[in-house]
């Protein structure tokens, strides 16, 4: 550990003399370092042990206070390898690129793990939002989007058949299939907005019922102005981030 690194982690020493439980000033003091970057997304923490000497505090302090990370979303455990800073999305909303493309442009590996894949008749927001006749067949997946194994969020996609006959065809990038099929979403609109989740939104993404999440419902455009994808994605807020740059 470099000289620098060691002394920022002894300013996060607990103030014994406070009333704050001491478990939770680490973890409050830890979350604040890990939101300012003294650790980067993928790095290993120290060790609990690590912990106990540099800061001071018994091992049922230190696990109490990484439990609270945990619980936050702030770290993930990798058995046989220790602890380290979860994924984190930060998404600028001025670029259209894809969930896998981010991903590993952030040096992590994308994948999904479908839930279903399925066609059958549009509905009628769907019939409205993608512009279809009464009646048209669609595609429909269901997945969740994960980056080295964490699950990032819920996602639900509808296509019209036309662009997506078979949708046990698309591997883990759909805007990829779309790009070989002659087929690319070269606009989007996004619409961003707050929601509680639901029982099964909450199990699917591995959080508390009611916990807050970001719900995305994002309408994708061929170059024609054609609509081409709905997608509905419930993220998890303590992993994404969406930047936008303002400028006068």
């Amino acid at each position: 550990m470099d000289k620098a690194r060691e002394a920022a982690l002894l300013a996060l020493k607990p103030d014994a003399d406070s009333s704050t439980p001491l478990y939770l000033q680490v973890a409050n003091k830890l979350s604040s370092a890990i939101s300012t970057g003294l650790w980067q997304a993928d790095e290993a923490l120290p060790s609990e042990r690590v912990l106990c000497d540099m800061l001071d505090i018994s091992r049922v302090t230190a696990r109490k206070a990484m439990d609270m990370l945990f619980e936050q979303g702030l770290i993930v455990r990798r058995q046989g390898s220790g602890t380290y800073i979860a994924p984190r999305l930060v998404q600028p909303l001025s670029r259209l690129t894809s969930f896998s493309e981010e991903i590993r442009s952030r040096g992590f590996a994308p994948s999904s793990r479908w839930l279903s894949r399925e066609t059958g008749i549009a509905s009628q927001e769907e019939v409205l939002r993608l512009g279809l006749s009464p009646a048209a067949n669609v595609a429909r997946l269901k997945r969740l989007r994960m980056a080295d194994d964490t699950v990032m969020a819920v996602e639900t996609s509808t296509l019209p058949s036309r662009y997506l006959a078979d949708p046990t065809v698309v591997a883990d990038s759909l805007y990829a299939y779309l790009d070989s099929h002659g087929s690319s979403v070269t606009r989007a609109l996004q619409h961003i907005k707050a929601v509680n989740a639901t029982d099964e939104i909450a199990q699917l993404a591995g959080i508390p019922s009611g916990t807050a999440m970001l719900m995305i419902t994002r309408i994708g455009y061929l170059d024609s102005g054609l609509p081409v994808e709905l997608t509905y994605s419930y993220c998890r807020n303590d992993y994404y981030d969406f930047i936008a740059e303002l400028r006068r």
